[in-house]
């Protein structure tokens, strides 16, 4: 018997682990709703999440927006970037700090959003239709509660 065979392990179930379990879901949504706008809109997941938040909230910094949708800063740089190169986000320069750059949707930027949000908002619906308003509501509670 080999020297690593006598140890005990901890055994992590990945099935019942709820971190793995929520990315996991998460993954799949997120997946789901991509083929929504990808091929129509060219548009990746983290692009689709920055216009999101830049269509409810608009002037945030490309820090803001890695804050608010916590996501990685080089990825959420890249996607800006690529967004400002296709005219779908301007950068404005902030008049209090010449370091900071305001960001926010393009006339262009908003005509993807104006088309692609009612489409995920149909797919939320879709998502939670097997859900009774109990049930949302918990949901909502519970996700709430989690969320750090």
């Amino acid at each position: 018997m080999s020297k690593h065979a006598a140890i005990a392990h901890a055994v992590l179930e990945l099935e019942q682990f709820l971190p793995y379990r929520l990315s996991v879901l998460s993954n799949r949504v997120s997946q789901e709703i991509a083929r929504l706008y990808a091929d129509r809109f060219a548009l990746n997941v983290t692009e689709w999440r920055l216009l999101a938040v830049l269509g409810r909230y608009p002037d945030l910094s490309a820090t803001e927006l890695a804050e608010r949708t916590a996501m990685d800063k080089v990825a959420v740089s890249r996607a800006v970037a690529s967004l400002v190169a296709e005219g779908r986000l301007t950068r404005k320069v902030d008049g209090h700090d010449r370091r900071r750059a305001r960001l926010r949707l393009s006339a262009k930027g908003y005509r993807i959003y104006d088309e692609v949000a009612p489409l995920a908002l149909a797919y939320e619906q879709k998502l939670l239709s097997s859900l009774d308003a109990a049930e949302r509501s918990t949901l909502d509670a519970l996700l709430s509660r989690l969320a750090i």
